[in-house]
């Protein structure tokens, strides 16, 4: 078997600072650019392949990378009984979804994209999360904070917001955004290592 590919550094397609986060705890050098792809909702579409097209469409958009980079786009939904949450549009738009979660069992799904050499490799995980019975006090003290505006569902399973999850069945990254361990062996897989993963 050939020796893999290894690589320093990656392209992200993304304004999430905690996708950017997470790659970079890899121990790689992490260059983030933008992408002209309008994420709009799409209701047409099942939460999944809603996460999927948008990160297709984030990758296919990106502005800029240099040539033979490996470039991924990702993108979150939260998924309640079929119905896609995305971010959300204001303080009440936050306090309604939120509202939904309460006591309830729902699935986030995070896909990504990633270009390496001519093939774009796409992967999907989803992980169930179950939140706290929430009080319209907790939920309007939570919103409060900022904290929910720029992410899917309207909360965050990092900081403050963990105080509203209960448990989760699957995978941590995948709701904090990116499936760190998935998208590592799909590299692998496809004959890249990331520098000190393997």
């Amino acid at each position: 078997m050939m020796n893999p590919r290894v690589v320093s550094a990656l392209v992200l397609a993304s304004a999430s600072p905690r996708r950017r986060e997470l790659l970079a705890s890899l121990g790689i050098n992490v260059e983030v650019v933008s992408s002209s792809y309008n994420e709009m909702n799409m209701p047409e579409l099942p939460p999944l392949e809603l996460a999927r097209t948008h990160a297709r469409g984030k990758l296919a958009g990106a502005h800029g990378p240099a040539c033979g980079a490996v470039v991924v786009a990702a993108d979150t939904v939260v998924d309640v009984d079929g119905v896609s949450l995305g971010k959300p549009r204001d303080a009440s738009d936050a306090i309604r979804m939120l509202g939904a979660l309460s006591g309830r069992t729902h699935v986030v799904h995070t896909a990504f994209a990633v270009t390496l050499g001519t093939d774009v490799i796409e992967r999907t995980a989803s992980t169930e999360v179950r939140f706290w019975p929430l009080s319209q006090q907790e939920i309007a003290e939570y919103v409060a904070t900022g904290d929910s505006m720029d992410k899917a569902g309207a909360y965050g399973i990092q900081g403050r917001g963990a105080t509203l999850v209960e448990r989760i069945d699957g995978d941590f990254y995948t709701v904090m955004g990116f499936p760190l361990g998935l998208f590592v062996r799909t590299l692998r897989e496809h004959g890249v290592s990331l520098g000190g993963t393997r």
